[in-house]
């Protein structure tokens, strides 16, 4: 009869999981805590414990065959680090690796006051930087409100006094509005401040509407509905309103007629030094 040798081979298989630096495997699907089975021979005296004089063995698969009744487990080894850890492992968790998170210790500030300037210097920069733009905003929304250079050309009107002869009136434009200019005579004078203002529908004084006696500035509207009155006309010899029959006197108040208020004199000053008349 042939003799039949029979050959044990030992085969170390190396860990096919990852391991933490400590050596400790990182695997969801392991259970650190299987026990050795019981009766196999080598608790000592100790109970059921994993056996410390060979390396752990772990689970890592178990089947059953429906048909046959019959279990097949795989095992895996790994060798012994020396090193012991608790492992809160199990499976009964969804199988998942733990992420890694790296270690930011060297990025960490080592001075907490230092730390805290940098933050209050980066808060300040971006309050700055946010009052700039800002203020640039509001200042170009602005700009677009603003009167155009032809509207702020009409602002301001200057006459020569001495281009307009006595008893004579001149009309200018100003603002899209005439505007009454009027170089009274000593008798017309006379006759604006010897009338009863107080007596007058919009009682005003000649004296209150007029800087020098012999000049009278007047916008040239009716206070009545906007028309623009007649010079030397009316019957008291100052502005007469053809659309609804306003009379004027030569300081331009009125005196008969629809409308209710005198003529708007305008706001201007008279330049003696350089015989100027400016309106606005």
């Amino acid at each position: 009869m042939a003799a039949v040798q029979l050959a044990k081979k030992a085969v170390t298989v190396p860990p096919t999981v990852r391991t933490l630096a400590s050596g400790v495997p990182v695997a969801p699907l392991i259970d650190l805590k299987v026990r050795a089975p019981a009766g196999h021979g080598h608790e000592h005296g100790h109970g059921h414990a994993p056996r410390s004089d060979l390396p752990a063995r772990w689970a890592t698969k178990v089947s059953r065959s429906s048909s046959l009744g019959l279990y097949n487990k795989s095992y895996t080894a790994a060798p012994v680090t020396g090193v012991f850890q608790k492992s809160l492992m199990h499976t009964s968790a969804v199988a998942r690796d733990a992420p890694q998170v790296p270690d930011f210790s060297k990025y960490q500030a080592k001075d907490e006051s230092r730390n805290r300037g940098l933050a209050y210097f980066m808060i300040g920069s971006l309050g700055l930087l946010s009052a700039s733009v800002a203020k640039s905003t509001v200042t170009e929304f602005l700009a677009t409100m603003s009167a155009s250079a032809d509207v702020l050309a009409m602002a301001r009107v200057e006459v020569d006094l001495a281009a307009i002869p006595e008893g004579k009136n001149v009309i200018i434009k100003w603002r899209g509005k005439p505007v009454f200019i009027r170089h009274r005579t000593q008798d017309e004078i006379e006759e604006a401040r010897n009338t009863d203002w107080k007596s007058l529908r919009d009682p005003e004084s000649d004296e209150q509407r007029t800087k020098k006696p012999e000049w009278l500035v007047m916008l040239g509207v009716c206070t009545h509905l906007g028309c623009v009155p007649i010079g030397e006309a009316g019957d008291y010899g100052g502005w007469f309103c053809p659309c609804h029959g306003s009379h004027y006197d030569i300081s331009g108040r009125i005196r008969k007629g629809p409308a209710p208020l005198n003529l708007e004199v305008p706001q201007y000053d008279i330049n003696e030094a350089d015989g100027k008349l400016v309106i606005g």
